[in-house]
């Protein structure tokens, strides 16, 4: 039977069905039912009027559903995880650690419902306002219009809804279209959880469908992970909505003289090639200092060399198929394309199905699209630099600005790099593919706008609201 949509705590079925299909093998996941123009609209509607009881729940329900949600996730992990890995290709150790990090995103959620969300101000300036209390707390803003992507199809929908249940908002969801039942999952143990009917409601739909949730004035919030392309002409159309883009990027990681290529390699390796670079702070570009630029080829080369690939099921496996046979065909393209242009490619570069083996690119020349754009794939570019200012401004040359990773031994140059780095997040002596849930994540100039991270993106999707009270005479 197909996975229906949820409107209003409902099922509803629909004539056309689309078919889930494993990116590695071609089997049959599951079938989903699309919705129409009708049912977004019908969802609308929905979550404008259970807004009216979210926006009312006490904080001890929000905690009860919040914390319920992480434990419906811990309970049902190991089902999690293997449909994430079938319908997405992710392989399965990544997969049981997104569902361990989804857990705690609901988690935080419960936490950050307990802090303060405003303050008592004095007002007493001067002395027409004396007599008076001055205090604020955060509202929500309203029902909030979630779309999210492929590559993390669980806590990327965690990061949306974890958020929008703390402060007191419905959401309209629409999932990945190419792994859409693991949100349909992750909304079926919320409503278990206690979430009302109406709260959530997700609809598997075409981008012209859930483009209505986008120009909709009664959808008060976007917030929208995907490709910069897209992001920003959702922003373009969104209207009077507060918006929040996580839009990817091309991630530089610098490797300067006197680090030890011990303690760095094994998480470059992860940082470059877990689930086939298919993370928009995948490692794309390393500058190396050329005192070490040798030996660091060589060993990178060997350590990606020795990668398993292909079975996402198999426990031993970090680089697992693409999403579709479309980005396949592009990635392969951009290497080609830069092998014609003069660069060296010293592993990788072909297929094995929807598997493209890891691919290493040196003298790359910066305006090729395996530099300047995102790969979105298992392609890292490396190049050797002189001057730590030469790295840097490799690192900002360009339009993105997620996240960039430094290893040093130098502390000045380690402040050096965050002054001037443009980048959301600068991380010192580690990868620029790490992230922990509760931090301010998000990016500059194309990489988005806004920030995720479960109190941060709660500031997002709420607004603060004033109570000034006067006393009156007897």
């Amino acid at each position: 039977m197909p996975t229906f949509s949820r409107i209003a705590g409902r099922e509803r079925g629909s004539k056309n069905i689309d078919v889930v299909t494993n990116p590695f093998d071609g089997t049959v996941v599951g079938e989903v039912a699309v919705a129409s123009n009708q049912d977004m609209d019908d969802a609308i509607a929905a979550a404008v009027e259970a807004f009216e009881v979210t926006r009312r729940l006490p904080t001890h329900r929000r905690i009860e559903i919040l914390r319920g949600t992480a434990d419906g996730i811990e309970r049902r992990a190991d089902e999690l995880a293997t449909l994430m890995t079938r319908e997405s290709g992710k392989p399965i150790r990544f997969s049981r650690g997104e569902v361990t990090r989804a857990a705690i995103t609901f988690q935080l959620g419960a936490a950050e419902v307990t802090r303060p969300t405003g303050e008592v101000l004095p007002i007493d300036l001067e002395a027409r306002a004396e007599g008076r209390l001055c205090m604020h707390k955060r509202v929500p803003r309203g029902p909030v219009a979630a779309i999210s992507p492929f590559n993390f199809p669980l806590n990327l929908i965690a990061h949306k809804l974890s958020p929008a249940v703390a402060i007191g908002a419905s959401t309209v969801l629409k999932p990945p279209p190419q792994c859409p039942l693991t949100g349909f999952l992750l909304a079926e143990i919320l409503e278990e959880a206690g979430l009302p009917a109406g709260a959530l409601n997700v609809l598997h739909c075409a981008p012209a469908t859930a483009q209505r949730m986008v120009e909709d004035d009664r959808m008060k919030v976007l917030s929208f992970t995907g490709s910069d392309v897209v992001g920003w002409k959702l922003k373009a159309i969104a209207g009077r909505k507060q918006v929040l883009l996580e839009l990817g990027g091309n991630a530089p990681c610098i490797v300067d003289e006197g680090v030890d290529l011990d303690t760095c390699l094994p998480s470059i390796v992860t940082g470059a090639w877990a689930n086939a670079g298919q993370v928009c702070i995948k490692i794309q570009r390393i500058y190396v200092h050329r005192s070490l630029y040798a030996s660091f080829l060589e060993r990178f080369t060997a350590d990606t060399r020795a990668l398993a690939c292909g079975d996402p099921m198999d426990a031993a496996t970090v680089v697992g198929p693409l999403i579709e046979e479309v980005h396949v065909e592009r990635v392969l393209a951009w290497i080609a394309e830069a092998r014609d242009s003069g660069a060296q490619q010293l592993c990788g570069g072909e297929r094995n199905g929807q598997v493209v083996l890891p691919t290493i690119l040196t003298d790359v020349d910066s305006n090729q699209r395996v530099c300047k754009d995102e790969v979105f794939g298992p392609v890292t570019v490396v190049e050797p630099f002189d001057a730590f200012d030469e790295a840097l401004g490799a690192c900002n040359a360009g339009r993105f600005g997620l996240q960039a990773g430094v290893f040093t031994r130098s502390l000045d140059r380690a402040l050096r790099a965050f002054e001037a780095l443009d980048y959301g997040g600068v991380l010192i002596n580690d990868i620029p593919t790490f992230r922990v849930d509760n931090f301010p994540y998000g990016g500059t100039r194309d990489s988005g706008f806004g920030r995720e991270g479960v109190r941060f993106a709660m500031d997002e999707m709420s607004e603060p609201k004033l109570l000034v009270l006067r006393g009156l005479e007897d």
